[in-house]
C-alpha cells in the first residue's frame, strides 16, 4: 500500500452529499485546495424530483461555501466523465480519483484515473491524498486497422467478451500496438469501459493524438508517463482490429458479447445515444450520419444526449441536432439520466433498448424484466431506424 497525493478530486451529485458529511466529521473548516475538487450535479440533474434537488442543494451550499473552482451547475454543466477531459481538466501523469466507477476514462489522456469510495473522497477534499494498492497490468496490444463502422465501443465491447467482466479484476488495463488507429474520443470510450472488465484504471500512451487533444484545452505544463522498459505485465491480450464487426453486448452482462449482424430479428422500443461513454461530438456525429433523412420507427423512442453543453451548442451549429429532431427522437440537455435508471428513458417490463451506455446489468435502466443491448452509434441509429438491432449498412 501506498499514500499520494492527488491532482483532482470528483464528485457528484449522488456522491457528493456522503463526500461532504465524511469531511464535515472530519473537522477542517476548508478543502486543501479549491482548484483541485470538481462537482458536478448530472445524476439526477435537472432535478427528477424532491430527493434529487435536495441532494443537489447540498453540493450547491458546500461549493458556495468553499468557493469551489470547478463546480458545475444545470446550465453550466455536463456528464462529468466529457466534461472533465473537455474543460482541460485532465493532462498526463496525472492522478485523478472520483466518486464514480468510471473515473478510469481518464486514462485515455495518459492519467490514472479511478473511482474510490465516498469516505476516501471526503478524506480527499481534507487532506490532497489518498491511499492506492498498486495493481498488476494487463497489457492489450492492438494490431491491424478498423473495418467501416468500427468505432472504439466495438473495441472494448471485443475486449471484454474475450477476457470477461472480471478479466482484469484489480488490474490496470495498458493498451499498445496501433493506438494511432483510435482517436481521443475512442480511447475515452475505450478507458470508461475499463472497469466493466474488473479494471482499477485503463490507460494509454501519450502521442500526437493526446497532444492534439490537449492543445486548445489546457495551458498547464504536464509530463506524459510510459511503462518501464522491462515492465512486466500480468498478461497480454492481442486484439486485431480489422476483424473486428459492430459489436452488441446482449443482456445481462457486458461481456455477453455478439455481432450486430446476428441479432437482426431483436425488436426494439427505444434506443438511447449519449452518456460519458459515447455522448461527445464524434459520437453525434456517427448517430447523425445514418438518422439524416430517415424517421425513427413508428415503435421506437430514440432519445439523445449530447455530454455536455459545448457538445450540445457544436452539434447544433453542425445540423446534428436538427438532423435528430426531423427525424423523431428526442433530444435532451446534458444528463446521465436513462444510463443507471434515473429519469428520461426508463424501461418498463417487458421493453428492450439499444443504447450507447455502458453497463446492461439486470434492471439497470429500469423495470428487472427489461433488456438493455449496448452499442456504439452507428448501431444504435441504424436500430432506431428499423426499429430492431441492425447493421449500419442495412440503412
Amino acid at each position: 500500500l501506498l499514500i499520494c497525493g492527488v491532482d483532482l478530486v470528483l464528485a457528484n451529485d449522488i456522491t457528493a452529499p456522503p463526500a461532504i458529511w465524511e469531511f464535515e466529521k472530519i473537522g477542517r473548516k476548508k478543502v486543501f485546495d479549491k482548484d483541485k475538487i470538481a462537482l458536478v450535479l448530472d445524476h439526477f440533474a435537472p432535478n427528477k424530483d424532491i430527493k434529487s434537488a435536495n441532494m443537489c442543494n447540498v453540493v450547491r451550499d458546500f461549493a458556495l461555501a468553499q468557493d469551489i473552482t470547478h463546480y458545475y451547475d444545470v446550465g453550466r454543466m455536463g456528464v462529468e466523465h466529457a466534461l472533465l477531459p473537455e474543460a482541460g481538466l485532465v493532462t498526463p501523469g496525472e492522478i485523478i480519483i472520483g466518486g464514480d466507477s468510471h473515473t478510469c476514462t481518464y486514462g485515455a489522456l495518459n492519467a490514472l484515473g479511478t473511482g474510490v469510495g465516498q469516505t476516501d473522497i471526503g478524506a480527499s477534499m481534507a487532506t490532497g491524498s489518498t491511499w492506492f494498492k498498486v495493481p498488476p497490468t494487463l497489457k492489450v496490444e492492438l494490431t491491424g486497422h478498423l473495418p467501416p463502422y468500427v468505432k472504439g465501443k466495438d473495441v472494448i465491447l471485443t475486449l471484454i467478451g474475450m477476457i470477461g467482466v472480471d478479466g482484469a479484476r484489480y488490474q490496470s488495463l495498458e493498451f499498445s500496438g496501433n493506438i494511432a488507429e483510435l482517436s481521443a474520443d475512442d480511447r475515452l470510450t475505450v478507458c470508461n469501459m475499463a472497469i466493466e472488465a474488473g479494471g482499477k484504471a485503463g490507460i494509454f500512451p501519450f502521442d500526437q493524438i493526446t497532444e492534439k487533444y490537449l492543445k486548445n484545452r489546457t495551458a498547464r505544463s504536464y509530463e506524459p508517463v510510459a511503462s518501464d522498459r522491462d515492465a512486466v505485465f500480468a498478461q497480454t491480450v492481442t486484439i486485431d482490429l480489422s476483424r473486428i464487426e459492430p459489436t452488441v453486448a446482449c443482456p445481462h452482462l457486458p461481456e455477453n458479447v455478439k455481432p450486430a449482424s446476428q441479432l437482426k430479428g431483436k425488436k426494439i422500443d427505444q434506443v438511447v445515444v449519449g452518456s460519458c461513454t459515447n455522448g461527445r461530438l464524434s459520437d453525434l456525429e456517427q448517430a447523425a450520419q445514418i438518422i439524416r433523412g430517415r424517421k425513427v420507427h413508428e415503435n421506437v423512442r430514440m432519445i439523445v444526449l449530447p455530454a455536455t453543453q459545448a457538445i450540445y451548442l457544436e452539434a447544433m451549429e453542425r445540423g446534428y441536432i436538427k438532423d435528430f429532431i426531423e427525424a423523431g427522437a428526442a433530444v435532451s440537455t446534458p444528463t446521465c439520466g436513462p444510463c443507471l435508471g434515473g429519469h428520461m428513458g426508463i424501461l418498463a417490463a417487458g421493453e428492450r433498448a439499444v443504447s450507447t451506455t455502458n453497463r446492461n446489468f439486470r434492471g439497470r435502466m429500469g423495470h428487472v424484466d427489461s433488456e438493455v443491448y449496448l452499442a456504439g452509434p452507428y448501431v444504435a441509429a441504424a436500430s432506431a431506424v428499423l426499429g430492431r438491432i441492425a447493421h449500419p449498412s442495412e440503412v
